[in-house]
Formats: structure tokens, sequence, C-alpha cells
């Protein structure tokens, strides 16, 4: 349960990243515009190791971790999807 509650709630959150990305994609936004979901994640995620590690701690500070890291895989995939389209549509 550890595990599982942040990834649901990372997967919820990542695919609402990923369908930003994908809106400002499809409407042809500059690369800085497409990639700022992916780098709001990021710091969010950032964010989110600091909570866990500084103030909570232990094992409820554990499961914070856990969504920082699906959260970063999910600001890696944003990053990656507003870079390859930028180059096919070029």
């Amino acid at each position: 349960m550890m595990v599982l509650a942040p990834f649901l709630v990372a997967v919820i959150s990542g695919s609402i990243i990923l369908l930003i990305t994908w809106g400002l994609i499809q409407k042809n936004f500059s690369l800085p515009v497409r990639n700022l979901p992916g780098i709001v994640t990021i710091i969010a995620a950032i964010i989110l190791f600091y909570i866990g590690f500084v103030t909570i701690r232990g094992f409820e500070g554990a499961a914070y971790l856990f969504l920082a890291f699906f959260l970063v895989s999910f600001a890696i995939a944003s990053f990656m999807m507003a870079n390859i389209m930028a180059k096919k549509q070029l």
C-alpha cells in the first residue's frame, strides 16, 4: 500500500501532465512552452522529495519519496514527448 497509493496518484497526475503536453504540441506552441508541464512537475517532485526526506522522515516520508520518483519519470516522458514531436514537425 505504501508504494501503490503514491504510484496511483503519480499515474493520475502524470497522465494529466502528458495530456497537457500533448495539447500544447497540437496547438504548435514553441518548445519552451511545451516543456513547461515537465518543468513544473520536476519542481513539484523536488518539493515533495524535500518534504518527505527532511520534514516527515521515516516510513511516512518514504511515500512522498516514491511519489517524487514516479513524478520525475512522468516529467522525463513529457520532455521526451515534447522534444521528439518538435523534431517531427520540422
